[in-house]
């Protein structure tokens, strides 16, 4: 059984960090630049994950982190998804349904939601669309990455 709460443990965020480093090196590889990926490593992501606790939903599967998600503010109007990433086996659990649903009850005060989203990730696109999430048009290109991003809002 899946359950979502706040990330607050060491363990969490260890577990955080592996989705993170794992689900791009699974769910990527081929749409963002070999190298970055080769860069981002475990240790990497969990140096990002110590230095980015707050706002941090992680989906547990007893004691196992199966996914997160990050949000917070984008601008007085929008409240920010920021990441959102589920272990492969996970998927089609529901568990990322359940982070969206926990991250949009965190956002609630906001009139609208926002979004990036990679250009080449329809998976991820389809998923959004089905929240009701609507492209915007907008684009931005992550050279670093070797990718480009979409934004995506949800309107309440």
């Amino acid at each position: 059984m899946i359950t979502i709460k706040q990330m607050e443990t060491d363990a969490e965020i260890r577990g955080k960090a592996y989705v993170h480093w794992s689900c791009w090196h699974e769910a990527y590889a081929g749409l963002v630049s070999a190298a970055y990926l080769e860069k981002l490593t475990l240790e990497k992501c969990e140096q990002m994950a110590f230095q980015w606790r707050d706002s941090i939903l992680v989906a547990k599967d007893g004691e196992r982190v199966a996914g997160f998600a990050g949000y917070g503010e984008a601008d007085p109007t929008t409240g920010e998804l920021f990441a959102l990433y589920v272990l492969k086996e996970y998927r089609g659990t529901g568990a990322a349904q359940l982070l969206m649903n926990a991250a949009a009850e965190k956002l609630s005060a906001y009139p609208k939601i926002g979004l990036w989203v990679l250009k080449e990730n329809p998976r991820a696109i389809r998923f959004y669309e089905k929240y009701g999430f609507r492209k915007t048009g907008e684009e931005k290109h992550l050279p670093s990455v070797g990718a480009t991003e979409i934004r995506m809002i949800c309107m309440r």
